[in-house]
């Protein structure tokens, strides 16, 4: 639900905006009350993509203006799931952007490796319910030692153990704390993008039109 231009009564109607305000405990808008508050930390988990940010931001304005005191007082959250897994012989890593890949491949001496997604038409052997679903990999042998790398194409995709270790698991996952200034941030930008104002939305897409990368047609 596009937050920004929905009024209170037809966000209310909406269903996942009512669950999340019944699993909170807190009411909304004039009725809103922060002590009855259920839990102690509210996670906001979604795919390391461009899809799981656009959803992030989103659950972030709805945040930021109609829940800004559990913000304040540091109950918001968002969980840092992986984009990637590489594997090098026997070693392996998890990679939370593109950025972060390259600097791991470039340690691994790679070079000139990019993803393939797998034909889900080609002859495979039959998948069983245990089985992980198919990701995008690409390997490549260096130092005699192959390098693989897994891209997660969401959550969903992992297998409960290696969603446990990534994003679920408090000894090992990493979570960013939202600041009043991050939910701002996120606020202003969806404003722009998704407003009722269309000259800010042509300015930010006629600015950065030359430097798009990946396009989803």
């Amino acid at each position: 639900l596009n937050v920004e231009r929905a009024r209170l009564d037809k966000m209310l109607a909406n269903n996942e905006v009512k669950s999340l305000v019944i699993a909170l405990g807190t009411n909304i808008g004039e009725q809103f009350n922060i002590e009855d508050l259920r839990y102690h930390r509210i996670i906001i988990m979604t795919d390391a993509d461009v899809d799981g940010s656009h959803i992030r931001t989103l659950l972030l304005t709805l945040f930021y203006r109609y829940f800004p005191d559990l913000i304040i007082a540091g109950h918001v959250y968002i969980a840092q799931p992986p984009l990637y897994m590489v594997e090098h012989g026997k070693s392996s890593e998890y990679v939370y952007d593109d950025q972060e890949l390259q600097k791991s491949l470039k340690r691994l001496g790679v070079e000139d490796i990019s993803l393939v997604e797998e034909d889900p038409s080609a002859d495979t052997e039959e998948e069983t319910e245990e089985e992980e679903a198919p990701a995008e990999e690409q390997t490549q042998t260096v130092s005699k030692k192959r390098v693989r790398i897994q891209r997660y194409k969401g959550l969903g995709e992992m297998n409960p153990d290696q969603l446990w270790e990534t994003t679920m698991d408090p000894k090992t996952r990493i979570m960013k704390q939202v600041t009043i200034d991050d939910a701002a941030a996120a606020e202003e930008i969806f404003q722009m993008l998704m407003g009722v104002e269309v000259a800010p939305r042509k300015r930010f897409i006629q600015t950065r039109a030359k430097k798009v990368e990946n396009l989803d047609i």
